[in-house]
């Protein structure tokens, strides 16, 4: 019986679109950028006397909070492994990932429970100001959601960074019809009912990202992984008779990794050939750190992870 374990970091890898350093440039970026314009919004909401855009700038504070908790744990992803974490520290990609889902449903109750009070006793508010202040928050969250959007389809802990600047740019497009609509009818019960339909919006956008951090740091088989299409080809793989405990799962938002047992009668096939494997592994089945244990079948072995054949 022996080990073979391989950790690719060379091609194939596909799941990175933007480079580390510029991905950290675009971190701060956003974060400085959002901070100012949450400054601003808190001036002009006291100004306009805009419970509104209090609230908005309040909503936007939590998601600088999220920003900052997704560019920490981009930053501890790339700590080396040590002796107590042998794996580094990945997770805490997908842990972020999960906090910024709950953030984002915490701050979805707020914007509703905001909304709900405001139908007893709509506030006045100097609607005009509030378009302007608005519709320069659509430029900053659309700048924002639009610098996320690439990785943001392939890395779990940036699409929920993504959809934090989605949702806000969504939130100052209503709040800018409202201003608009109020402005002209004097109808301001149009706040909380925008404000309401936001919160649905946002909601069904967090869904997603919520089940899918959970079942990640459920170490769930990422989404995206063939695991049928894995198990066909390594018992395709020439000496090998028979495979068992295949185990798949998420090492980070981007990284995932595999263990299996390969019985092979005619005993090791020397390094080439695991290499050859831990490589197609990688650039064909997007599986990045391949640990591969090979047995003759002189005895039966058994795990109690054993993933029942369905």
């Amino acid at each position: 019986m022996t080990d073979h374990h391989k950790h690719n970091h060379s091609g194939g890898h596909h799941h990175h679109h933007v480079a580390p350093n510029k991905q950290g440039r675009i971190f701060v970026f956003v974060i400085i950028l959002n901070m100012v314009f949450v400054v601003i919004e808190f001036s002009y909401g006291y100004i306009a006397n805009s419970t509104a855009l209090a609230a908005d700038a309040g909503h936007n504070v939590s998601d600088v909070l999220s920003l900052l908790l997704a560019w920490s744990a981009i930053i501890l992803t790339r700590k080396q492994p040590s002796q107590r974490y042998t794996y580094g520290l990945r997770s805490t990609s997908i842990l972020a990932a999960l906090a910024n889902a709950m953030l984002l449903l915490v701050a979805s109750g707020g914007i509703a429970w905001e909304a709900i009070h405001r139908f007893s006793q709509p506030p006045a508010v100097d609607s005009l100001t509030v378009s302007i202040v608005a519709a320069v928050g659509i430029f900053v969250n659309g700048l924002s959601a639009w610098l996320f959007m690439k990785s943001s389809k392939k890395d779990l802990n940036i699409r929920g960074a993504y959809l934090h600047m989605a949702a806000d740019t969504a939130v100052s497009l209503a709040v800018v019809i409202a201003g608009v609509a109020i402005f002209y009818t004097g109808w301001y019960w149009l706040d909380p009912v925008i404000s309401l339909v936001i919160v649905i919006v946002i909601l069904i956008g967090t869904w997603g990202l919520l089940l899918d951090s959970l079942k990640l740091a459920l170490n769930a088989v990422p989404e995206g992984i063939d695991v049928p299409a894995i198990h066909e080809y390594l018992n395709q793989l020439s000496g090998v008779t028979d495979i068992h405990d295949l185990h798949i799962w998420g090492l980070s938002t981007t990284e995932t990794a595999l263990t299996v047992h390969l019985v092979m009668p005619e005993g090791h096939p020397g390094d080439a050939f695991m290499d050859d494997i831990v490589h197609t592994l990688n650039e064909h089945y997007s599986v990045h750190h391949s640990t591969l244990q090979i047995e003759q079948g002189t005895t039966n072995h058994s795990c109690s992870l054993t993933v029942p054949n369905r």
